[in-house]
């Protein structure tokens, strides 16, 4: 498919299809005329990068750990290392503090709330 059908059915624009391709996380091939021609399954590769960048993690960290992953369905793959799952671990947990944080500024909000309405 070519990359304006690629970024309709994934809602990624244009621009960000070309920049996560020189990033290596997306590969094209090329037609005769220069084209940029993807795969079906990279539908599910974008979908899966768009996850990614959404859970926090940059470009140099998602293009070592798509290999890892299996597109049609996000598990584990065995070439994971022990590097990786390292890093990943610390991203998760990176993540857990951001969700601790926004709990704690939820609570307060819900404490403003309840003492404005009362």
């Amino acid at each position: 498919m070519r990359i304006g059908e690629l970024s309709r059915r994934t809602g990624v624009s244009e621009r960000s299809l070309r920049y996560y391709e020189k990033q290596g996380l997306l590969a094209a091939e090329r037609t005769p005329g220069g084209h940029r021609e993807y795969a079906e399954s990279a539908v599910d590769r974008v979908i899966r990068i768009q996850e990614l960048f959404a859970a926090g993690l940059c470009s140099s960290k998602i293009v070592h750990l798509l290999p890892c992953i299996r597109d049609k369905d996000g598990g584990p793959s065995e070439t994971a290392t022990p590097f990786l799952v390292s890093q990943l671990s610390a991203e998760r947990d990176r993540i857990n503090r951001m969700i601790g944080d926004l709990v704690r500024s939820r609570d307060v909000l819900d404490e403003v709330i309840e003492a404005a309405s009362g």
